[in-house]
């Protein structure tokens, strides 16, 4: 039957060799002198073997047997593992190692996650982060997949979700955005009717107004861009207009503007999805507490 090591008994057994004594091995240990010979002794008996030469007096130093010298870089070895396992699980529990993997749409992965994620991991050098962006159809579809531990998103129809819980966190007025030339620029507030007159582009956001009054403008856009890049290019140029939430809206463009959609007013509502039933890693979990208790200051 093989031997089952206690790691208590293997540090008594190599301080015991390195400090070359059994009393100073106790000190060490912070327990009493014949409470370490019994923990060598209970040692040898699952070894088989003694580790220590048998000693004259009390006063003499502990000397290793052939067997304890070769016993000795095993058991170093068996602590050193034992201690770097503890230590990797105490680091995960504390969030402050493991791999989390989120994905967010851009507009909160640009505006609002750098700051919070610099913050996060500031006392967790061992802790690794996957980051993608996308839109919100993508984001939920890898959290159905389980490619990600959790989803930054919108959740449109959230009965078409009953795998997912969603918890709401910002929320943002959806507006027009056009050049600051254009005859809209100079607007403070626009109603849907108005944009009829201009050529629409459309892109991931607009089924935002599906179900409002302003759904007929999707039907007459003439351009679909999914990516953000090539949307602000193509705006920026004059081709059209489109509508964006705010957080979406590049905060310091120099040729663009946000002019709020006042009618219908609609509101677009971000927040963390998750998979139901589906436990978070310990970093995960605490990556998501730290993101709530921010959203509530």
């Amino acid at each position: 039957m093989m031997p089952e090591f206690k790691i208590t008994q293997l540090r008594h057994f190599v301080w015991v060799a390195e400090l070359k004594g059994f009393h100073v091995a106790a000190e060490r240990a912070h327990r009493t002198q014949p409470a370490i010979s019994l923990s060598i002794k209970d040692l040898e008996s699952k070894l088989g073997e003694s580790v220590f030469e048998k000693r004259k007096t009390k006063s003499a130093k502990a000397e290793l047997t052939p067997f304890g010298q070769l016993f000795l870089p095993k058991a170093k070895e068996l602590i050193a593992h034992h201690d770097r396992i503890a230590q990797d699980m105490m680091l995960m529990a504390d969030h402050k190692a493991g791999h989390i993997r989120l994905a967010s749409v851009p507009s909160i992965a640009s505006q609002v996650l750098p700051e919070l994620l610099l913050d996060f991991v500031a006392d967790s050098p061992e802790l690794n982060v996957s980051f993608f962006d996308d839109n919100s159809d993508a984001v939920l579809k890898m959290v159905e997949n389980q490619q990600v531990d959790f989803g930054i998103a919108s959740l449109f129809h959230e009965e078409e979700h009953p795998d997912k819980t969603f918890e709401a966190i910002w929320e943002d007025q959806i507006g027009v955005v056009c050049p600051k030339n254009h005859p809209l620029a100079d607007l403070k507030g626009i109603h849907w009717k108005t944009l009829l007159d201009h050529r629409f582009i459309s892109n991931g956001t607009s089924r935002l107004l599906e179900d409002s009054e302003a759904s007929p403008l999707l039907g007459r856009s003439q351009f679909y861009i999914s990516n953000m890049i090539s949307l602000i290019a193509m705006l920026e140029a004059g081709v059209g207009i489109t509508t964006l939430p705010r957080y979406a809206f590049p905060k310091e463009s120099a040729t663009l503007c946000f002019i709020p959609l006042d009618t219908p007013f609609v509101v677009r509502k971000i927040g963390l999805v998750q998979l139901n039933n589906k436990s978070l890693s310990p970093a995960a979990s605490a990556l998501v507490a730290f993101i709530l208790s921010k959203a509530k200051r």
